[in-house]
């Protein structure tokens, strides 16, 4: 992968963690990166532009290595709460499992998906399975416990892939869906609309080959520091274009229709400030 020099040392040794990227059935297309990489420029330019999105994204990162660093010595709720707050599609919804759970069980099952243990897949979806309601078999229970599955799943893959950006890609619901056919990676298949199906599944086999795509992708364009992030900024903006275009969606009221592309772009990537001076984005009372 064209990751720079001080990613590259950054990254250990390849063990059962290491992913090997599947082999897409359908090809990328390089012409649509191009137009959402141009259009990222365009968006985020009147907020200081990607320099200063790349800064931000950055000390998200750090904020992840800082409380993941101290998972050995146990993690408390604050610093879950932390890592949460970071997280757009999970932090409204997650919170009431968590406190049910409790700040030891959280705990154990934050610090399990950093463990090496059992391959990541199964190591997020262990995560998921273990929140109270996850499970829900009755009608009337059953919405909610698929929204409270989707946002574990969201939670679970951030600490995975901000706990070590050179490893693992993001794999957020946002990023590619199987079950509801959507995502990023959805924009960047030249003629989608027309296609009853996109054969991609969620493994993350298929995040790997589209993060190495867009990485040699970045590369044409003369970038080569902070690769793992700009594949974040670049993946955003696409899927930001498509809520952008769309007049409803499971996750459009959330962004807010009259918000500027780059405040949704930023709500997106967990990177925008709390509101009203608030110390914590994480809604504490389910929406």
């Amino acid at each position: 992968m064209l990751w720079p020099k001080k990613w590259r040392d950054a990254a250990p040794k390849p063990d059962r963690d290491e992913i090997v990227p599947a082999e897409l059935p359908i090809a990328l297309d390089g012409r649509l990166f191009a137009q959402h990489f141009a259009k990222l420029a365009e968006s985020v330019e009147p907020d200081g532009g990607a320099e200063a999105y790349l800064e931000r994204l950055g000390a998200k990162q750090r904020v992840y290595a800082e409380v993941l660093g101290a998972a050995a010595d146990g993690l408390d709720m604050d610093a879950i709460e932390r890592l949460l707050g970071h997280v757009f599609t999970a932090r409204r919804h997650l919170p009431p499992a968590l406190e049910e759970l409790g700040g030891e069980r959280c705990a154990r099952l934050v610090s399990g998906l950093i463990a090496r243990d059992a391959p990541v897949a199964r190591r997020m979806q262990d995560f998921v399975d273990a929140m109270p309601g996850a499970q829900a078999i009755e009608r009337r229970e059953m919405q909610a416990a698929a929204r409270l599955r989707r946002a574990a799943w969201d939670f679970a893959a951030e600490v995975v892939h901000f706990g070590d950006p050179v490893r693992f890609p993001l794999m957020s619901r946002w990023v590619w869906d199987r079950a509801t056919q959507s995502g990023a990676l959805r924009e960047f298949i030249r003629g989608n609309d027309a296609l009853a199906e996109i054969p991609f599944d969620n493994s993350p086999g298929v995040f790997e080959a589209a993060r190495r795509w867009m990485a040699e992708r970045i590369a044409e364009n003369g970038i080569y520091r902070d690769v793992p992030l700009w594949i974040d900024l670049v993946l955003a903006q696409a899927y930001v274009g498509y809520l952008r275009s769309m007049t409803d969606g499971s996750l459009g009221a959330d962004f807010g229709r009259s918000a500027a592309p780059h405040e949704q772009l930023a709500k997106l990537l967990g990177i925008d400030a709390p509101p009203n001076g608030a110390r914590s984005r994480v809604k504490k009372q389910a929406a």
